[in-house]
């Protein structure tokens, strides 16, 4: 009896399909984070030039305006009103200008401060590791709420005021993750070349050793914007953040909460908003760790 060999053939899956199912995997390629990180990112720094409105500008006529989907709503605001009739999304866009200064100028000057500290204390070891460790583990003890709190009574609010709070809360742990690297790093073969061809001390940290501790500041970093947008999103709520009438979105968040029954959508849409970037911002750095981490790359 002969026998019949059956082929199947398989059909190519569309283009679209593949791209849809590479969006969903966040492992491989997380484009949805992705697209909106560039979204929030765009709209925080084209803010004045595509928001509809005056974000500070209200209208008593207009007050409460529900989004354009639902009865009442109009094209003209499409996320809706809050109760001084000002435009929600002009709103959330500048709030999310407001986030991107607040984490690019904190990240900033606290990798700065925690770099440094790090690099020195792995380093030197003996009393200058124990002092900077022990100021880590001070400030990872006192409440960042509560110092905001403090510092805001006392200094006043004000931008800076709300930047240098939010810098003494991020700088410990780069300090922590660096100090662990250069422990490792200072053991490698090269580095012990490096001082007996009579390098210098600074050559040898920021030449030899920081190189090798950039990829942790990277995924660090990703991860540290989330946590920033939260604790500023948190102390403008409590009303210790960026003063008024500067919009930010915690300070909309707390500007509907008495209001939820009626307009919800004035706590609801900031609320997204930050929802969604750190959602998205989380998503992206526990990528891109798996793909700067060799050890993680080999599982793939």
């Amino acid at each position: 009896m002969a026998e019949v060999t059956a082929r199947i053939t398989v059909a190519p899956v569309p283009a679209r399909i593949r791209v849809a199912r590479r969006a969903w995997q966040m492992r491989r390629l997380p484009l949805i984070p992705m697209f909106t990180l560039a979204m929030f990112v765009v709209t925080g720094i084209a803010a004045p030039w595509i928001a509809p409105h005056n974000p500070e500008r209200g209208d008593i006529r207009a007050r409460n305006v529900p989004p354009a989907w639902l009865d009442g709503g109009s094209t003209k605001y499409l996320l809706g009103t809050d109760h001084l009739g000002r435009d929600l999304l002009s709103r959330v866009i500048f709030g999310a200008r407001i986030s991107l200064v607040v984490v690019a100028v904190t990240l900033g000057v606290g990798m700065v401060i925690g770099v440094s500290a790090g690099l020195v204390s792995g380093w030197y070891g003996r009393w200058v590791d124990e002092l900077v460790m022990r100021l880590v583990d001070i400030k990872l003890a006192i409440p960042t709420i509560l110092l905001a709190l403090v510092l805001v009574l006392s200094l006043g609010q004000s931008f800076l005021v709300i930047v240098a709070v939010l810098a003494i809360a991020v700088w410990p742990r780069f300090a922590r993750n660096v100090r662990g690297e250069v422990l490792l790093l200072k053991t490698m073969d090269y580095v012990s070349l490096a001082k007996v061809a009579g390098a210098s001390t600074p050559r040898i940290l920021f030449v030899h050793i920081f190189p090798g501790v950039i990829n942790t500041l990277i995924v660090l970093a990703t991860l540290e914007v989330g946590i920033v947008i939260l604790l500023e999103s948190t102390l403008s709520f409590l009303g210790a953040g960026v003063p008024p009438p500067t919009p930010a979105w915690g300070s909309m968040v707390a500007d509907g909460r008495d209001r939820l029954a009626v307009a919800w959508w004035i706590s609801t849409m900031p609320g997204l908003a930050i929802m969604l970037v750190v959602l998205s911002m989380n998503l992206f750095g526990d990528w891109l760790r798996d793909k700067l981490d060799p050890r993680l790359r080999q599982l793939e």
